[in-house]
């Protein structure tokens, strides 16, 4: 059996392989303020909601979330403006990435509302 290819993004004639939030299950950027314990976070969105997120086992087991790291959440279906999950933590060289193509701002991640 062949391994399976990952699907990759194309923006213009550059091959995207930054993971970026799926508008279509709502998912939105984030900057994680402040950590609970027991797998849960504070994170600031871009639509300027502070969300209770969860951090799921499968990423919980696999690496470090702290304060100030950018990532990717996906709101509940129901209390979609209080609570989410957090699916994708962006490295150091992502996010420098992000700041280069304008996917996110410095204004943003410092903890002003805007975002790009």
């Amino acid at each position: 059996m062949a391994p399976k290819k990952k699907e990759r993004q194309v923006e213009g004639d550059e091959v995207i392989r930054v993971p970026l939030p799926d508008r279509s299950q709502g998912q939105l950027f984030g900057v994680i303020e402040q950590a609970l314990g027991a797998g849960w976070m504070d994170v600031r969105c871009e639509d300027g909601k502070i969300r209770r997120c969860r951090i799921p086992g499968k990423l919980r087991r696999r690496m470090w979330m702290r304060v100030g790291d950018v990532v990717i959440v996906q709101p509940w279906s129901v209390q979609s403006d209080k609570r989410g999950d957090i699916v994708y933590r962006y490295t150091k060289t992502q996010v420098d990435w992000l700041l280069r193509k304008g996917k996110i701002s410095q204004d943003f991640l410092s903890g002003g509302e805007a975002l790009l």
